[in-house]
């Protein structure tokens, strides 16, 4: 005979399950309704014209792109998004090339106190960006790069993040192939670029695609470092029309939205990969 006492205890389980995933959902909802309200207020503001701006309503008496086509012809937007594309292109390459060789080293070799290494470079995640904005001026400075796009590329190389996320992953990478390549006479760096290297795309795919899109957004340090106008990448040249906005909100929202479309393209393009990345960093043996 059946036991009741297992009925009642698995209808317990599937109704706290079910209570555990609405309140889930709700969660998740009410953090898209904090993402989307303001976007959607972004859209609606960008084509009204601006004398409608100041009323606080939803409503479009006479809706408009005019702010997109005079933000697109009044600016270089167009200068701006292959200077911003370049930018964020080889800083991600770099990234990519510099963080997962670090990180291959640090979970295949074997030296002294590399734990501390490791630590050390952990470290850096909590120290700020801002700290080291005077030390990066002097010495981009006294290497006579500065108004150059690899003032804005360097110090996005040496991600502590990026490091961590590749060791997290080679570290749940099987050894097998690697051990047949060794035995094989391939060589260490031979093993990373054949082997390791292809078997990480994910990982690859996420961080290339994190510090695309953190080098595309990143405003403090190029407006620092670069004064040339052909050089400005699209939020430091927004940031320098702004002002001949003024009141204009139409046009000022249609080019926050104008600068943003590359980005909500690349995530909705690759944001399988970077789930799979992330997931897959805290893989283990």
């Amino acid at each position: 005979m059946a036991n009741p006492d297992v009925g009642i205890t698995m209808e317990r389980i599937n109704a706290r399950e079910k209570l555990f995933n609405r309140i889930c959902a709700g969660v998740l909802i009410a953090f898209a309704l904090l993402w989307l309200v303001p976007l959607l207020w972004a859209v609606d503001t960008a084509i009204k014209p601006n004398a409608e701006t100041t009323r606080t309503t939803w409503l479009i008496d006479n809706p408009t792109l005019d702010a997109f086509t005079r933000t697109l012809r009044d600016t270089d937007m167009w200068s701006w998004y292959g200077a911003s594309f370049i930018v964020s292109s080889l800083a991600a390459l770099g990234t990519v090339i510099v963080a997962s060789m670090a990180a291959f080293a640090l979970s295949r070799m074997r030296f002294r106190y590399k734990n501390v290494v490791f630590w050390a470079i952990l470290a850096g995640i909590m120290i700020p960006g801002q700290v080291l904005i005077v030390p990066w001026f002097r010495e981009f400075d006294a290497l006579r790069l500065l108004n150059t796009y690899w003032a804005v590329i360097l110090p996005q190389l040496p991600a502590a993040i990026a490091v961590f996320i590749f060791k997290q992953f080679f570290d749940g990478l099987p050894r097998d192939l690697e051990e047949a390549a060794r035995m094989d006479g391939a060589s260490f760096f031979r093993v990373y670029r054949r082997i390791v290297l292809p078997l990480a795309r994910p990982a690859v795919a996420a961080v290339a695609i994190f510090i695309f899109v953190t080098t595309w957004n990143d405003l403090l340090w190029p407006l620092l470092v670069l004064s040339n106008p052909d050089l400005m990448t699209v939020p430091v040249g927004l940031a320098t029309v702004q002002g001949a906005f003024g009141i204009r909100y139409a046009d000022t929202m249609a080019s926050a939205i104008l600068g943003a479309i590359p980005l909500v393209a690349v995530f909705l393009l690759f944001q399988r990969q970077i789930v799979q990345g992330i997931a897959g960093s805290g893989l283990k043996g």
